[in-house]
């Protein structure tokens, strides 16, 4: 049996797992694994900041279910990629990183970009360890594979030293691990827990079920629906780093304050739940925590802080905690139900016609496209942080959306939207971003002219960073407002001179022919767009 070399290695066992393509900014330390990608059949969309890979293998993860995987060189290039993985975390998306490091036999010595890469990468993943041979690095890549997979899916590292990479293992073939070392096993919930859940359900009389970032998908949301159906209980997903407050999800705070008992699917008691205290939840509510991580489960429980609020917990993976208590459900009906789904509909009705003095308004923008999406045979939303972003996802929707989540960082729509096109083909991808956030990644049009993957980029621009702006003026006032403008740059001419194609609007007017001519150029397009500068809407009463 021939030796391999142990990018040979690496690279037949990424594609044992599924994998079809690695995001990717090339570099000195991981010029084997693009060699060995030839043969292994492995497509690569090369970027053109290593943030952005990032972004995108978290973006593949979220809408395909198995880890998307970005391919780092070492040093600064590993450095550059690190920040985008605490979005990825904080949005549960499995994804592992590689990253080429300094080889292993010139450690300590001074080596070319040599840098504790793991230790770097630790705080901000599921798990980090570095390769040590290239006879083990498949089991290695296997190993990671599960990791980002099991439990509460997240980021994991692998570091990929370069000798490792070059040296050759006698075992060839045998290296690289069959498809089951990929497989990872759910967590179940017991049919007893599962039982004592739904009598405490039955027993509620405005009960909730709420899921966190992971069930967002559109895998999650039909299994949530189908919960919902089963069990008559309202099941709302929050993924917002806004929280209660989220505007998407309209009068959430009215309804979740008047909840007397809540099921934690997957969501933790953190920040975004006011950690499960008055006024955002009465006192009295009691609640069940369903998780895979027994460390969520602990953090939960100090959150909460009375044990006689915990009615029930259990290490459960929410998937099949759903379909579990799907499956064992006797449907309540109540108006209960209704009136949680119609406060979480709720938006004000003067956005169904208003419009900007001027610039454009931000809802009138969102009802612009929104049109676009209804009339696409299939449609993914990408929104952004910020006041943009937020207005973006309180009206718009889609079946199918990925936003910035928990992390609450701002700078990943462009990469998001090249990979949704890529792991959707057939969808017309609509990416609703700030003009703040447009500056962090608007290279990401040249990756996406170079590997023909048409979006649509709809910039609110206001020239200004205007989420930090609106903070100014609420806490010290209009006159110590400063430093956070931003000139009213054409971010159309932008994207066309990188290749894509460019729309500026100023008035309302435009607005429907600039979202039809860019769509159907079937280029990258970015439709810059003069909004009027407002704060981002609250929560609905």
């Amino acid at each position: 049996m021939a030796a391999l070399r142990g990018a040979d290695v690496l690279a037949g066992a990424l594609a044992r797992a599924g994998v079809r393509q690695l995001f990717s900014l090339s570099g000195n330390h991981i010029m084997p694994v693009f060699d060995a990608a030839l043969d292994a059949g492995l497509g690569i969309v090369h970027v053109r900041h290593e943030a952005a890979a990032v972004h995108m293998a978290d973006a593949w993860g979220r809408l395909t279910g198995e880890p998307g995987v970005a391919l780092l060189t070492g040093g600064p290039g590993h450095a550059n990629g690190v920040s985008a993985l605490y979005t990825a975390l904080a949005s549960e998306s499995p994804m592992v990183l590689l990253s080429g490091e300094a080889p292993l036999r010139e450690r300590h010595k001074g080596a070319f970009q040599e840098m504790r890469q793991a230790e770097m990468a630790a705080p901000v993943v599921k798990a980090a360890f570095t390769a040590q041979s290239a006879r083990t690095l498949g089991d290695d890549l296997a190993r990671a594979w599960r990791q980002a997979k099991f439990g509460r899916p997240g980021p994991v590292y692998l570091g990929l030293p370069q000798d490792v990479l070059d040296a050759r293992t006698e075992q060839g073939e045998r290296a690289v691990p069959e498809v089951r070392a990929f497989a990872v096993r759910p967590i179940p919930l017991g049919e007893a827990a599962a039982q004592a859940v739904l009598a405490e359900l039955a027993r509620a009389r405005r009960p909730l079920i709420l899921a966190g970032p992971l069930m967002s998908s559109e895998r999650g949301r039909a299994a949530l629906r189908a919960l919902e159906e089963a069990s008559g209980t309202p099941v709302l997903v929050m993924e917002s780093p806004r929280g209660v407050n989220d505007p998407s999800l309209g009068a959430l705070p009215r309804v979740l304050a008047q909840a007397d008992f809540i099921v934690l699917l997957g969501k933790r008691p953190d920040f975004t739940l006011r950690y499960g205290q008055s006024p955002a939840i009465q006192e009295s509510c009691r609640f069940v925590l369903l998780d895979p991580d027994p460390e969520a489960l602990r953090q939960a429980g100090y959150a909460i802080g009375d044990p006689a609020r915990l009615a029930l917990a259990a290490l459960a993976d929410p998937f099949d905690a759903a379909a579990q208590l799907a499956r064992l459900a006797h449907p309540t009906r109540s108006g209960w139900r209704d009136e949680v789904g119609a406060a979480v509909r709720r938006r004000p009705e003067e956005w169904q016609t208003i419009s900007g003095n001027g610039a454009v308004h931000p809802a009138e923008l969102g009802r612009a496209v929104q049109l676009q999406i209804d009339q696409a045979n299939e449609a993914v939303l990408v929104a952004d942080g910020g006041e943009f972003g937020q207005w973006a996802q309180a009206c718009v929707s889609a079946p199918t959306r990925i936003i910035n989540g928990p992390a609450g960082a701002i700078g990943a729509a462009l990469p998001f939207a090249i990979a949704a096109k890529l792991a959707r083909p057939q969808a017309s991808v609509f990416a609703m971003l700030g003009d703040g956030t447009f500056g962090f990644h608007m290279a990401e049009f040249d990756t996406a002219v170079r590997a023909k993957l048409p979006f649509v980029a709809v910039v609110g621009n206001d020239s200004c960073w205007n989420a930090e702006h609106q903070i100014q003026l609420r806490t010290y006032g209009r006159e110590r407002a400063h430093s956070c403008g931003l000139l009213p740059t054409r971010y159309d001419r932008v994207a066309a001179a990188l290749g894509g194609h460019g729309e500026h609007v100023e008035r309302r007017t435009e607005l429907a022919s600039a979202l039809e001519r860019a769509a159907a150029s079937q280029l990258p397009a970015c439709v810059n767009v003069a909004i009027e500068r407002l704060a981002a809407p609250a929560a609905h009463a």
